[in-house]
């Protein structure tokens, strides 16, 4: 693993827990903040992915 799936795997998770704690305590900001972290925390690892890949196919 590199340090982008690593990061973008850390921030997913604490999106994920701040949209479900927006969620519990019926805080939209909450909620949408960290369907926002989740989402932008994807794509890092995406990316984290995709070097990955490139640099195993050469």
């Amino acid at each position: 693993m590199n340090k982008d799936q690593v990061k973008g795997r850390v921030e997913e998770s604490k999106g994920k827990i701040k949209e479900v704690a927006g969620k519990v305590l019926d805080d939209q900001d909450l909620e949408n903040e960290g369907n926002l972290q989740k989402n932008v925390g994807k794509v890092q690892s995406g990316f984290g992915d995709l070097k990955d890949d490139i640099k195993h196919s050469k």
